[in-house]
């Protein structure tokens, strides 16, 4: 099915809802990974998780939607942003989650700045830049992965434990992502999730009273934290990093807006880039709901063109099915409460295989050409002053 054509409802609905299966752990555990290493209470954590199912419900709704300039008319699935992990603890732990809200909102703005200067920022924002940048947002959100696994009660710390839970939940998504076949390798960061939790229960490390207690259907125990309009020091430090991953996440919608072209059609037609355009800007205006919401950022997932190609069905149907089902998902606490249970060693796991994933693909955008001396020494010098800053070791 073409993205025009239109699949039974049973069969759209039923792709929606193993698509959101797939990417519903990411959404929610992004936010829940910024909550706790924030420090943030359980209720402030649960409005975090809440409204980044509903933003990414409404992005992907605009992806398919073609809304002036907004949308690119294609299925492309919408989730809580990794990449902000890092600067969004920052900001909260310098302003709470109003400032958080702020700086998304400010940001997520100079995406209609990238695509009304496409072609010039293109120039200047390549992928060798880009993937630079990518590789340093996956060191600096380390740190928060590798400080979860520490999280552990205190009669287990110091144990075999915690690095135990962080096997078993890397090492069958390592497994599977290596030996399996394409369609089972969708499924390896859930499954890795599902035996690390299973082992932690068997230690007695979840806690499913919260779980039982929690209500299918309702809505978070706090209400919005607000905007931050006191536009003071710690917003303007804050601003430059969070502008340029959302740069750099342009760069990516950019190529997934060109790959979902590619396979969405039975036969090969050209790139039609006005629409990639609009994926950019739907994806700017869904961060920017996400900031309204007061919640983390978020971005296409790549994700969606793969199922694509395995089930080829391309129908916006689809995506409209599998929006719905994120929003809806958002009003069952009790879904919140599983995510919420799992234990910090599982959730900084996952975590980190999906940095090793982002590490990767920033090491593919810098190589996508072939380096010259002059393009290596820059993205190797730029590599390493950017370590050196993260680690506080220039000019501190």
């Amino acid at each position: 099915f073409e993205p025009h054509e239109s699949p039974p409802h049973v069969l759209a609905a039923g792709l929606g809802a193993q698509m959101v299966v797939l990417i519903v752990t990411g959404i929610m555990v992004t936010p829940l990974v910024v909550a706790r290493a924030a420090e943030l209470p359980p209720a402030a954590a649960s409005w975090l998780v809440f409204t980044a199912l509903i933003a990414s419900g409404i992005a992907t709704w605009l992806q398919i939607s073609r809304i002036g300039r907004i949308g690119g008319g294609y299925v492309l699935f919408v989730g809580s942003n990794v990449a902000f992990v890092s600067v969004s603890v920052s900001a909260i732990q310098q302003g709470g989650v109003p400032l958080l809200a702020t700086l998304v909102c400010a940001a997520s703005l100079t995406t209609f700045l990238f695509t009304a200067k496409m072609g010039a920022l293109r120039r200047v924002l390549t992928p060798a830049v880009g993937g630079t940048v990518l590789m340093l947002m996956a060191l600096s959100v380390a740190p928060v992965a590798w400080g979860m696994l520490k999280k552990v009660p205190a009669a287990f710390a110091g144990t075999g434990v915690p690095p135990l839970l962080l096997l078993s939940t890397l090492v069958p998504i390592v497994a599977i992502s290596l030996f399996a076949g394409p369609l089972l390798q969708l499924w390896a960061p859930l499954i890795g999730v599902l035996i690390g939790s299973t082992v932690a229960w068997l230690y007695g490390l979840v806690d499913t009273s919260a779980v039982a207690a929690a209500p299918w259907v309702g809505l978070p125990d706090t209400g919005w934290p607000g905007l931050s309009l006191d536009l003071g020091p710690a917003f303007w430090a804050l601003l430059p990093a969070f502008v340029l991953i959302t740069m750099v996440g342009c760069i990516e919608t950019y190529a997934d807006g060109l790959a979902v072209q590619r396979t969405s059609h039975r036969t090969p037609r050209p790139i039609d880039f006005r629409l990639v355009q609009g994926a950019i800007n739907a994806d700017g205006l869904g961060s920017f709901i996400a900031g309204l919401l007061g919640t983390v950022p978020n971005t296409v997932y790549s994700l969606s063109v793969g199922v694509m190609e395995l089930t080829k069905v391309a129908s916006r149907r689809v995506g409209f099915w599998g929006g719905l089902f994120l929003v809806l998902l958002s009003f069952s606490p009790r879904l919140g409460a599983v995510v919420g249970a799992l234990p910090s060693p599982v959730a900084g796991g996952y975590i980190l295989m999906i940095l090793v994933l982002l590490f990767g693909h920033g090491v593919r955008m810098v190589t996508e050409e072939p380096l010259g001396f002059e393009a290596g020494i820059a993205v190797c010098l730029g590599f390493w002053v950017g370590i050196g800053f993260q680690g506080g070791f220039l000019f501190n």
